[in-house]
């Protein structure tokens, strides 16, 4: 790879901040990550990471991507630590629109591991690189640039208590997520801040770990139950390291989880399904309740900025948080971590502005997909403009088709694992499927505590 420059900073060490830190260390001859935490000496939950302690899993296509980046990471993650590898559609319960989606063998495969051990298994392989190093306990308080302050040369950090200093580099890139200071930094400079989009979903959720059986759920992998009429509650249940499942459950706009049992197995059995309750009424558990709020998802739109400074780049959450029931945050950043890579292969000039133009096109579909489900619960604020509802509408016709179709059922999740875009979806052969499965009866769940399920097909 050619070199681009001496030295490249990372502001972050979160999935993101990693995954952007390997792509430098092709072009700069070193590269320092930033981190406000210490870095933890076992993989455990760190204070940076709030929703650390709760579900994830890693969907097809960023496990396919942190594959590239980091050859022989998944199978690391399994044989060193217990993670497990599977197929999506055919080893995990899918349930949306209160029916089931057909399970059948597919190419999807996905990585299941706590948050710590993901992001454990990423920093050793990424510090294990000659030229980068990570630095903990150093915040970073400001920018440096050049005297027209149209390129930034540097940050300003204080680090282990120690008075502050500067550090000079190439390119700065922020992936310090969701609470992010870059439009602030930008304003100090006399740059305007980015414009932002907000969707309030008010979702909250309450987890918790169990020991797992080998007979629980018939021995799949997990089970992932998306929100929908009448209680817009969710659910998902995924294995993890050490024989244990991870439990989270809530809704939307304060429809909270109870953090004690009796509530907690309540909540549970108001889902469409009994599956999870019935798991976890007879398991034994291995942590706390704990519980955590999203309140909106959040979009800032550095492309649409007149000016912007070379030498400076902002990355993952810092650009974009979605609703994180969708599991979609580190297969984004894997994204960009892809884009960052071809970005600087054409060279460092104008990068700033041809690395905002990519994550745009790469964020448009998580983020349609994700705000156009939101978009379904009538209290979630937001327009829906005739497309909008006529995409919910379809997309209720497939789950229905899909019940007994899992060739339909993988054709969706491969646009849920960001395999494939969602305009796949209208091809000549699905919408066929889709309507031929209409014309069959569907097998729905079986009613829950919740009230009455229905087919949910009707425009929203």
């Amino acid at each position: 790879m050619k070199n681009l420059g001496e030295h490249a900073i990372v502001i972050g060490a979160s999935m993101g901040g990693l995954l952007a830190a390997r792509v430098l260390s092709d072009f700069y001859a070193s590269v320092t990550v930033l981190e406000r935490d210490e870095f933890p000496s076992a993989d455990t939950p760190r204070k940076g990471v709030p929703q650390g302690r709760h579900t994830h899993g890693l969907l097809a296509r960023g496990s396919a991507i942190f594959e590239q980046l980091f050859p022989g990471y998944n199978d690391e993650v399994v044989v060193q630590s217990g993670g497990l590898i599977g197929d999506v559609a055919n080893d995990v319960i899918w349930i949306g629109r209160n029916v089931r989606l057909a399970n059948g063998p597919s190419d999807l495969i996905g990585l299941l591991a706590s948050r710590p051990v993901l992001e454990g298994h990423l920093r050793r392989r990424l510090l294990a690189l000659p030229n980068v190093r990570a630095i903990g306990t150093c915040a970073v308080w400001g920018l440096l640039t050049d005297p027209a302050r149209t390129r930034v040369t540097g940050v300003r950090v204080r680090a282990d208590g120690k008075p502050e200093e500067t550090i000079d580099a190439d390119l700065v890139v922020d992936a310090t997520g969701r609470g992010s200071s870059g439009a602030a930094w930008l304003e100090e400079l006399g740059y305007p801040s980015p414009p932002d989009e907000k969707v309030e979903t008010g979702i909250g959720y309450m987890t918790r770990t169990y020991r797992r059986r080998p007979a629980d759920l018939d021995g799949k992998h997990g089970i992932v139950i998306a929100g929908s009429a009448p209680n817009w509650r969710n659910g998902v249940m995924l294995a993890q390291e050490n024989e244990s499942w991870i439990v989270s459950t809530g809704g939307y706009l304060g429809d909270d989880a109870p953090d004690d049992d009796e509530g907690f197995l309540a909540y549970l059995a108001t889902l469409p399904t009994m599956e999870i309750h019935d798991v976890v009424a007879r398991a034994e558990p291995l942590s706390d309740y704990r519980r955590y709020r999203h309140v909106a998802s959040l979009r800032r739109r550095y492309e649409r900025l007149a000016r912007f400074p070379e030498g400076y780049l902002v990355f993952g959450d810092a650009i974009c948080s979605f609703n994180p029931v969708y599991g979609q945050g580190m297969t984004v950043a894997a994204e960009e971590a892809l884009a960052l890579h071809q970005c600087l292969r054409a060279g460092s000039t104008n990068v700033a502005r041809r690395f905002c133009g990519a994550v745009e096109r790469i964020v448009d579909i998580p983020w349609h997909i994700a705000v156009g489900n939101d978009l379904r619960h009538p209290r979630v604020k937001g327009a829906r403009p005739p497309m909008l509802r006529f995409i919910n509408w379809y997309l209720g016709k497939l789950h229905l088709a899909a019940t007994h179709d899992s060739a339909l059922a993988t054709a969706f999740l491969k646009v849920v694992n960001l395999m494939m875009p969602p305009s796949s979806l209208l091809s000549p052969a699905i919408v066929g499927r889709v309507w031929q499965g209409n014309r069959r009866p569907v097998r729905f769940i079986a009613a829950s505590a919740a009230g009455e399920t229905r087919p949910d097909g009707a425009p929203s």
